[in-house]
């Protein structure tokens, strides 16, 4: 009974253009810089970094278009709106990342087996430099965003760039203890190290797509609050059949309200009506739909051909009735 809120949808909407924009400026920027140091030096743990970087990059124009998709209002074919692209984006971010994990597995086994020195590793060095003070900027944006905006996909996005920060500074140990401390396995020993945390993260990643896309529903704290609100009301004398979930920046709540089975159809809609103010305000970007039912009332456990042999049994009978009159 909820009309679709719109009135916290622009902000938000520009806040995440704006943080899905800069990742794939960081991304191309990154990529590019550390292809050129990678060509220089044959650092696996720079191809690591670089493979890393690429896998962003794509991820990050896979957020772009998520987003774009998940902000566009709902019309005559998704009623619901187009949040769960958010979903998407994040499960093909999550796939993207495992397939960039196996492959530094394997490039990474083959430099601890037959490790070599490597050149120019000053220019990996800045680079990884570099991309930390980027990287850093793009994360304090992005945590900014996802404050205000709670999006998964830009959410996924920082998982990587916080995976990112990490990397960057394993790659300037890697390289450091392999050009000039003498242990040239220790590139082919980072970069494995960050395939692992590569893999977990696309594993965290993809789980929360995956909870979007089943419709989970929403935490237990949020759920709770709905029941507080609800039941706060004093004409509420029950609730049942509660049904919560997320899809992109949209919570979706539905419910059952029990009132006194002598209230009027107008005094039951107002009850109604100062429930769903109340949740608007707890929740002020959610659907809501709520549903009256006359408390006590225990709904027969009928199929609908059960329930219309039912009806024509008591039409039946009254027919019967009459014909005795």
């Amino acid at each position: 009974m909820s009309d679709w809120p719109h009135h916290v949808t622009d902000r938000r909407g520009r806040y995440m253009r704006a943080a899905a924009a800069a990742s794939v400026a960081l991304g191309l920027t990154l990529t590019l810089a550390k292809g050129v140091v990678w060509y220089l030096t044959g650092s696996v743990t720079m191809l690591a970094s670089l493979a890393d970087s690429v896998l962003d990059l794509s991820a990050a124009l896979i957020t772009f278009l998520g987003v774009r998709t998940a902000l566009m209002p709902p019309d005559a074919e998704h009623r619901f709106g187009h949040g769960k692209a958010e979903g998407l984006a994040a499960l093909a971010q999550g796939a993207i990342m495992l397939g960039s994990a196996a492959f530094l597995l394997l490039q990474s086994a083959g430099r601890i087996v037959a490790p070599r020195p490597l050149e120019m590793a000053w220019s990996a060095i800045a680079v990884s430099l570099l991309a930390i003070g980027l990287t850093f900027a793009l994360l304090v944006f992005q945590r900014f965003v996802i404050r205000r905006t709670g999006s998964l996909a830009i959410r996924a996005d920082s998982l990587h760039y916080a995976g990112d920060f990490l990397l960057n500074l394993a790659v300037i140990a890697g390289i450091a203890i392999a050009a000039y401390g003498g242990i040239p396995r220790a590139d082919g020993l980072f970069g494995a190290a960050i395939a692992v945390f590569i893999a977990v993260q696309a594993w965290r990643v993809g789980r929360s797509a995956v909870d979007m896309l089943m419709d989970r529903e929403l935490s237990g704290e949020a759920r709770e609050t709905i029941f507080n609100i609800a039941l706060g009301n004093r004409q509420v004398r029950g609730l049942h059949d509660l049904k919560t979930r997320g899809a992109g920046l949209r919570d979706f709540i539905q419910l059952h309200l029990e009132v006194d089975p002598h209230l009027s159809l107008k005094q039951a809609h107002l009850v109604a009506l100062e429930v769903e103010a109340a949740l608007s305000e707890a929740f002020p970007d959610a659907e809501i739909i709520i549903y009256v039912d006359p408390a006590g009332f225990e709904k027969p456990n009928l199929t609908v051909g059960e329930l219309g042999h039912h009806e024509a049994g008591a039409i039946g009978s009254g027919a019967r009735e009459r014909e005795r009159l």
